[in-house]
């Protein structure tokens, strides 16, 4: 089956069962989940919403909307990205092409972080100073904010576009006033004193990106990837501005890639911190999140 017959006068379901069939073909890894999400998408219909409709024809003008939307996939633009928007920590983000895509990964940054402050400095409504470094969406500063009621937060970037869509998201989620954003490269603007310092930062070596997935090659801003020769630049340049950041007791948490979570600890150890937990493995049993302390 081709583009061209996704026309009027299709059912709905007819269309949804094509398009999975469509990107079936075209060897993409979630077919029925991609169609169910670009059809309910183009019609305005939920996953309930388009059950309850699957006997209903399309309109021309909706045909139309449905292939051009299938064809973006078809080029390897990921959902998210059609959709201008994903779902992070169960909260509602805008996704622009100046952010990386936030992934369920990441949300293993949270797990830890909550865990370990919680551990550490008591419970979730206590006042604390956060920064998320590379913020990017905003996904981890949010998701952090929501779950930390008394925190404050602040969230940096050297794209200033990137900045603007982190902002965007917090007044959409109603935070921008426990927030502020600053155009600087990782902690560098910042001041000392801060109870929790998170990051994403980029951590795929230079000479990789060009094998990495269409979706994440094309569509994620290349600032957001590249971790210079051996993917640990970043992680250098936050160890060493650690100890002035974080307060006495303050936390360190961050996501690193496949294989990289010991030489991170050790970067951290070697700036001083302590890593006092084992690092934080995600839903696939990689080791994803390191988290690091600062003692005195």
């Amino acid at each position: 089956m081709d583009l061209m017959t996704v026309a009027a006068g299709d059912t709905i379901g007819a269309a949804r069962r094509g398009v999975a069939a469509v990107l079936r073909a075209a060897g993409l890894e979630t077919p029925d989940l991609d169609a169910r999400l670009l059809v309910g998408h183009a019609l305005g219909l939920d996953h309930a919403g388009l059950a309850a409709a699957a006997e209903r024809p399309l309109t021309a003008e909706e045909a139309t909307h449905v292939a051009a939307l299938t064809t973006r996939r078809l080029a390897r633009e990921p959902v998210t990205r059609i959709l201008g928007g994903s779902a992070f920590w169960s909260l509602p983000l805008v996704v622009t092409a100046d952010v990386l895509d936030p992934r369920p990964d990441t949300e293993t940054v949270v797990e830890a972080a909550l865990a370990a402050v919680t551990a550490r400095q008591g419970g979730r409504d206590a006042t604390r100073r956060i920064a998320d470094l590379g913020t990017g969406s905003g996904a981890l500063l949010l998701a952090l904010l929501t779950e930390l009621p008394a925190a404050f937060g602040i969230g940096t970037d050297r794209s200033v576009a990137a900045l603007a869509t982190a902002r965007d998201n917090a007044v959409r989620l109603g935070l921008l006033d426990r927030l502020r954003l600053v155009a600087c490269d990782f902690g560098t603007a910042l001041d000392g004193g801060l109870d929790l310092v998170v990051a994403n930062p980029p951590y795929i070596p230079s000479r990789e990106i060009a094998a990495l997935a269409p979706e994440v090659r094309v569509y994620d801003p290349h600032l957001a990837l590249d971790g210079g020769p051996d993917g640990l630049s970043a992680y250098r340049a936050i160890a060493a501005d650690a100890g002035r950041l974080l307060a006495p007791g303050g936390v360190l948490v961050v996501e690193v890639g496949i294989g990289q979570a010991g030489a991170v600890a050790a970067l951290f150890t070697t700036a001083g911190l302590v890593c006092e937990t084992p690092p934080h493995p995600d839903l696939s049993g990689v080791l994803r999140a390191v988290t690091a302390v600062r003692q005195t």
